[in-house]
């Protein structure tokens, strides 16, 4: 029997909250130090950091929580485009565009729009989405989703293709996360938006009100075979200590129960929208969320983190060093928005630069974006990735893949500023794949991706 509080036990997260306000600084150094073996932390360790003030303690994070998303992520970045299918929704939620008070009128994509948004996409250089669609039943029914997926999958562009499709729907039966698993879904996203169940409670009107269908959903999405499986809070409706802790517990549950932590972490952070208040009591700066994401690094060191274009270019390209491993570029938030400008947008956005934009950006600090998507293709998912991850061994794979990957983009869609950029940053990593044999393939593979192949990988 599913107990809620095997996930979020909101009288011992205060209780850890309240009992380590005050640290010694041997005390943190303990804990940065056992942080280093890259094992995790527990829930007392992660209130002990959550605490921390003192800005010399915090850069002491940053340091640590930067040499961990080094050793086992390495210089890669993934790249992802949210696609936003549907704003039709039943739910009244206070922080969404998209709820129902909203009279603005709504859009649901036909599957001939869905492919003109997919070839757009894929003429942007892009290789892997997320699907966003509204809660409404008879609008955005499942069937609906899966076509949707079917339909990405089929339409190519050139050398263009999505070769993932990641998905954020509401939560569901088991029988409906079967059906997107069949049409072949890579991870099932879904936020709790806040672990405090009275401010849940208030936030939503509808369906989604229902904190403890929210709160299993992942369950079902994994009883129905879907192993990867992403988790995050909406930063800005509750206590961000709280929810941070909560969301720790959350990602050890699911480790402790499937042997398989959450596939990512995403971070976003509460942004107005067209219709949209709330109290600003709980209002999360950008400072706190960048201590935030060190600490989920520190804590939950083998699992993907997630940030969108919700944020500053600055805040971002900090936060690409703390932790952050994937990132979206040159997002739109209302369906249709991908080559013209939609009217009801479900948040705004505050990096608004093109791809090319954010690849220069990136590459100038020494990072290497990644179109990759080899380990869902090759079915290594769930257990499978976990024990590559902790076991040292990803660069092996993902560096190689990662250097693959950006050739194609250069290729295809880079300007010659962008490819004199991108074929050094090229050259520096292919030379730091550890293994002789798997550099020597590598470079006969970006010959065959000079010559017209595409789509190599390891």
């Amino acid at each position: 029997m599913l107990s809620v509080k095997d996930i979020v036990d909101e009288e011992r997260i205060n209780q850890l909250l309240a009992q380590t306000l005050n640290s010694s600084e041997e005390k943190i150094n303990s804990i940065l130090s056992k942080a280093e073996k890259k094992e995790g932390l527990t829930l007392e360790e992660v209130a002990y950091l959550l605490n921390i003030e003192n800005p010399a303690m915090i850069e002491k994070m940053f340091e640590t929580a930067g040499k961990i998303k080094k050793e086992i992520y390495g210089e890669r970045l993934v790249f992802f485009a949210p696609l936003y299918l549907s704003s039709y929704c039943v739910n009244d939620c206070e922080y969404c565009g998209f709820h129902t008070r909203n009279t603005a009128p709504r859009k649901k994509l036909t599957l001939e729009e869905v492919a003109e948004q997919v070839k757009i996409l894929e003429n942007m250089g892009h290789k892997r989405l997320l699907l966003e669609f509204g809660e409404h039943p008879k609008k955005n029914p499942i069937d609906y989703v899966t076509d949707v997926i079917k339909t990405i999958y089929a339409t190519k562009s050139k050398n263009g293709e999505i070769r993932r499709v990641n998905i954020n729907i509401a939560a569901t039966t088991v029988d409906d996360y079967k059906k997107i698993n069949e049409a072949g879904i890579g991870t099932y996203q879904l936020f709790q938006e806040t672990y405090h169940r009275d401010t849940y409670e208030k936030m939503h009107s509808g369906p989604k009100e229902d904190y403890e269908r929210q709160l299993f959903a992942h369950d079902r999405a994994m009883e129905a075979g879907i192993d990867d499986v992403g988790v995050g809070v909406l930063y800005g409706l509750y206590d961000y200590k709280f929810d941070t802790l909560a969301l720790v517990s959350h990602s050890q549950y699911l480790d402790r129960k499937y042997n398989v932590g959450p596939h990512t972490i995403s971070v976003p952070r509460f942004q107005p929208a067209e219709t949209v208040k709330i109290d600003s009591k709980y209002e999360i700066n950008e400072k706190q969320l960048l201590k935030v994401i060190a600490i989920l690094r520190m804590a939950v060191p083998y699992t993907g983190m997630i940030i969108s274009t919700r944020e500053s270019p600055e805040t971002r390209a900090k936060a690409f060093e703390i932790g952050i491993s994937q990132t979206s570029a040159a997002s739109r938030t209302t369906p249709g928005g991908y080559g013209k400008d939609g009217k009801l947008k479900q948040f705004s956005l505050q990096d608004h630069r093109t791809v090319e934009e954010v690849l220069e950006s990136i590459l100038d600090q020494g990072l290497i974006p990644s179109y990759c998507t080899a380990c869902y293709r090759l079915n290594r998912t769930g257990e499978t990735i976990m024990e590559i991850l902790k076991a040292g061994e990803i660069h092996n794979l993902c560096r190689p893949n990662a250097i693959l990957t950006f050739k194609e983009y250069l290729e295809d869609y880079a300007s010659q500023r962008i490819k004199e950029k991108g074929q050094k940053i090229i050259e520096k990593y292919l030379n730091k794949i550890p293994k002789e044999e798997t550099k020597k393939e590598t470079i006969l593979r970006l010959k065959r991706i000079e010559n017209g192949e595409r789509d190599l990988y390891f």
